[in-house]
C-alpha cells in the first residue's frame, strides 16, 4: 500500500489497529479490551486504495485535524452467482424464486448460473414446462441473467425412448435458453460459459461417471482459448459450467492436463465458478480461485449448514485489481423499504401477545386431573397471521393430545383451539412439571413473511386449598448464584389501578450497584431497588417515575422488612417499620401497565428476562391492593392474607418445583436459575 496515499491522521487512526506501526516505546494499551475475533480473522484482499480528498470531491464547514481518505473513482461492479436448482423436491422452485427476490434488493449488474436450471431427466412435453417455469422466475430478475447448462438440462431419459434426439435436450437448450458456450465482456471483465456435458466424442454417450464422457471437444476447447485471447487485455477473466472438473476422479485428467494451463497461461483468469455436488467448495490454484456453489431450490442435505450445505448465492464485487466474495443463504436479504414504522408496530404487537388461556389445569393431592386446554389467540396486526400452537413440558407423564396445532388468522381476528391433557402420574413428586404453551407466529407482510419471536405461556394451575399445608415449616428464599431468582407472569398478577402496599423481608449476603429485590419495571410498572445495600422505590405514574428512597445503607446478614405504599395522593417507603421517605402525587395519576413479568430478586429488561440479581435470602412477599401502612409500624415476620391479598408467597412449600401463592389467585410462581427453600438465616 502506497502510504502517500493516507493522510497523518488515517494513518495514527489505522495505527491503533495495527502493531507493526506502532513504536515499541509508545505503544498505548490494548484499545479494545473487549472484542473478541471469532470469524471471519483474515483479509483476503489488499486494503482499498484511496485518494487524498480535493477541493472538488470533499466539503465541509467545520474544521478537524483528521483528514478523511476518499476512495478511487474505478468501475467497481456486483454480479450474484446461483447453484443448482435441481435434484430436490418440485417446491424447490420457491427457493430460486426466494433468491431472485433477495438478489433484486441488491440489483447487481448481472446474475451467473451454473447449470441444473430444471430438474429434467425427461421427454420433450415434460422438459418444456420445466423450461418455461425456471425463465418465467428469472425473468422477475432486474438485471439480465446467463445460463450455464448442466446435466439435468441436457440428458434425456429414458434413453431408449425412440423420439431421443441425438445429443439429447441439446437443441432444445440452444433454442430456448442461450448458445452451450459463450463469451461476454462487461466492464472491462471478459465472462466465459463453457459446456461440460458434451459427452463421448467416439460413442455419443453423456454421463459424468466416466473420465471419456468429461473431456472438451476440441471445438470447445479452441473456443475457450480464442475467448481468453478476446479477453487478454481485461482487468478480469471469469469462467462458470456445472461439473467441478478440477476435482478428478470420475471426472478424469482433461481439465488438469489441457484446460488449467491454458487459464493459467492467460494470466488474467481470476475466478471458475461451478456447481453439481450441491455443497460450497473452494479449491484455489496458482492464482486460480475455482470456486463450487451448494443449491438455490435443489437438492440439499443441510447436514451442515455452516461449512456450506445450504441453500445460498455468490455476491463477487470486482474491482480492477482484486474480486471480493461472499455468500448469502437464501431468504436471508432484507427489504429495507418494506420495513417502516408502520409494519414494526404491527410485529411488536404479535411479539408482545400470548395467546389467551381460557381455562385452568386443576391440582389435587393425588395428581393433575383429566381435562382440556381451552386457548384464544388473537391477530392485532393489519395483516394476515401463520401461527404455531405446541403444549410443552419438561414432565414427560403428561398426554397431549393433538401435540401441536396449526392456523391462519386475518386482521382483527381470532381463533379458539383446544387441547386434550391426562397425566400418567398418581402423585406429585420432585420431578412434576406443569405445561407451557410455545406460540410461533408469522406476520405476512406483502412481501415478505416475518418471523415473530416464540412466546411461552404457562397454563396456570389451580393446586386445591387443602394443599396448602398451614403447619409447615418456616423456610426462606434462597438466591445464591447469578441467575437466580422466581417469577411471577403478568397476566397472572391481578393487581388494579389504584392504591396498593408492596413488601418483603429480605437478608443479603452483599450487595452491588444495581440490585433488585421485587421489581416489574421497564418504563412502567413499580419496583423495590437495593443499590448499593440503599433501598429505593418508584413506580410509574403520569407518564415518568415518581420515587421514594431511604439515605441511609441497609446492613448485610441481618433481615430486614421493606414495604412501598401508593396511598391515594402519597408514595411513601418503609425500612423496618420506619417511614422514611414520602411524597406527594397526583391523585389522578395512572400506573403504567406492562406484560413483564414481576420478579423477586431480580429486575426485567426489555425482553422479560431477569438481571440485576439480589444476593442472599428473601421471605415473605405480599402485593396488596391497599394502602396498609401510613405511619410508623411493627412488621410482622409472618404476613397472613387479607382480603386485598393479590399475592402472598411465604417460601415454606413447593409441591414440585413450584412455590405455592397463599393469595386469592393461586399464581404460578416460575423459576430461574437453581433458587432453593432453606432455614432462614438467623
Amino acid at each position: 500500500m502506497n502510504r502517500s496515499m493516507f493522510s497523518i491522521g488515517s494513518a495514527i487512526c489505522l495505527g491503533l489497529l495495527s502493531v507493526g506501526l506502532v513504536n515499541a516505546q509508545e505503544k498505548e494499551a490494548n484499545p479494545t479490551p473487549f472484542l473478541k475475533h471469532d470469524r471471519h480473522m483474515h483479509h483476503h484482499n489488499h486494503r482499498h486504495e484511496t485518494q487524498q480528498p480535493s477541493a472538488k470531491r470533499f466539503y465541509t464547514t467545520r474544521s478537524s485535524d483528521v483528514v478523511l481518505p476518499l476512495p478511487n473513482e474505478d468501475d467497481a461492479f456486483v454480479f450474484a452467482v446461483f447453484g443448482d436448482r435441481t435434484g430436490g423436491p418440485d417446491e424447490g422452485v420457491n427457493v430460486l424464486a426466494d433468491a431472485v427476490r433477495d438478489v433484486n434488493l441488491i440489483e447487481p449488474d448481472l446474475v451467473m448460473t451454473v447449470g441444473d436450471l430444471i430438474n429434467g431427466y425427461n421427454k420433450t412435453d415434460k422438459w418444456l414446462v420445466q423450461m418455461k417455469e425456471f425463465k418465467t422466475i428469472m425473468n422477475e430478475l432486474l438485471c439480465p441473467w446467463f445460463p450455464v447448462a448442466g446435466n439435468h438440462d441436457i440428458y434425456w431419459r429414458p434413453l431408449d425412448d425412440p423420439q431421443v434426439l441425438p445429443k439429447q435436450h441439446e437443441k432444445h437448450y440452444e433454442m430456448h435458453f442461450g448458445p452451450l458456450w459463450y463469451s461476454f465482456e462487461h466492464k472491462n471483465c471478459n465472462f466465459i460459459v463453457i459446456f461440460s456435458d458434451e459427452g463421448n466424442p467416439e460413442t455419443g454417450e453423456k454421463t459424468f461417471h466416466k473420465p471419456e464422457s468429461q473431456k472438451v471437444s476440441e471445438e470447445q476447447f479452441a473456443f475457450i482459448k480464442e475467448s481468453l485471447e478476446r479477453g487478454k487485455d481485461c482487468d478480469h477473466q471469469f469462467l462458470f459450467l456445472h461439473h467441478p472438473r478440477w476435482l478428478g476422479g470420475k471426472y478424469g485428467n482433461d481439465w488438469k492436463e489441457r484446460v488449467h494451463p491454458v487459464l493459467k497461461e492467460a494470466g488474467n483468469v481470476t475466478a471458475v465458478f461451478a456447481g453439481h455436488i450441491h455443497y460450497m467448495r473452494y479449491d484455489p490454484q496458482d492464482g486460480i480461485e475455482y470456486v463450487t456453489l451448494a443449491t438455490v431450490g435443489g437438492g440439499q442435505s443441510s447436514k451442515i449448514p455452516e461449512a456450506g450445505y445450504l441453500h445460498q448465492y455468490h455476491l463477487v464485487t470486482v474491482r480492477p485489481k482484486q474480486v471480493a466474495m461472499a455468500a448469502f443463504p437464501v431468504g436471508e436479504a432484507m427489504n429495507v423499504r418494506e420495513i417502516t414504522a408502520e409494519l414494526q408496530a404491527q410485529a411488536a404487537k404479535l411479539a408482545e401477545q400470548k395467546p389467551k388461556v381460557d381455562s385452568k389445569l386443576a391440582i389435587s393431592k393425588e395428581g393433575p386431573k383429566t381435562g382440556s386446554i381451552e386457548v384464544t389467540i388473537e391477530n392485532p396486526a393489519d395483516r394476515p397471521i401463520d401461527f404455531t400452537l405446541t403444549p410443552s413440558s419438561r414432565d414427560s407423564r403428561w398426554t397431549i393430545s393433538p401435540d401441536h396445532t396449526h392456523g391462519h388468522i386475518k386482521p382483527g381476528e381470532s381463533k379458539k383451539v383446544s387441547f386434550r391433557v391426562s397425566y400418567d402420574g398418581d402423585s406429585l413428586d420432585t420431578s412434576f412439571h406443569g405445561i407451557e404453551l410455545v406460540l410461533a407466529q408469522d406476520y405476512l407482510a406483502r412481501t415478505t413473511r416475518y418471523a415473530i419471536p416464540e412466546s411461552r405461556t404457562p397454563v396456570e394451575l389451580q393446586f386445591d386449598p387443602e394443599m396448602v399445608k398451614q403447619d409447615a415449616p418456616n423456610q426462606a428464599l434462597s438466591l445464591d448464584q447469578s441467575g437466580d431468582t422466581v417469577a411471577i407472569d403478568a397476566d397472572q398478577l391481578k393487581l388494579p389501578q389504584g392504591p396498593f402496599t408492596v413488601e418483603g423481608w429480605f437478608n443479603a449476603e452483599s450487595f452491588s450497584d444495581r440490585v433488585g429485590l421485587i421489581a416489574k419495571t421497564q418504563g412502567s410498572e413499580y419496583s423495590i431497588f437495593l443499590n448499593n445495600g440503599q433501598p429505593s422505590a418508584s413506580v410509574h405514574l403520569g407518564g415518568k417515575y415518581r420515587s421514594v428512597k431511604s439515605e441511609q445503607v441497609v446492613p448485610t446478614g441481618k433481615w430486614i422488612h421493606v414495604a412501598l405504599v401508593k396511598g391515594e395522593d402519597t408514595l411513601s417507603l418503609f425500612v423496618d417499620g420506619e417511614m422514611v421517605d414520602r411524597r406527594e402525587i397526583d391523585p389522578t395519576w395512572q400506573r403504567t401497565p406492562n406484560k413483564l413479568p414481576l420478579f423477586i430478586g431480580a429486575d426485567p429488561n426489555d425482553n422479560g428476562d431477569p438481571i440485576s440479581f439480589f444476593h442472599g435470602q428473601v421471605d415473605e412477599v405480599r402485593v396488596t391492593s391497599a394502602p396498609l401502612y401510613t405511619e410508623k409500624f411493627m412488621p410482622e415476620r409472618r404476613l397472613q392474607p387479607t382480603g386485598e391479598t393479590v399475592l402472598l408467597l411465604n417460601f415454606d412449600q413447593t409441591i414440585g418445583p413450584y412455590y405455592l401463592d397463599r393469595g386469592p389467585h393461586n399464581a404460578a410462581v416460575r423459576v430461574h436459575g437453581t433458587p432453593e427453600l432453606t432455614a432462614p438465616v438467623q
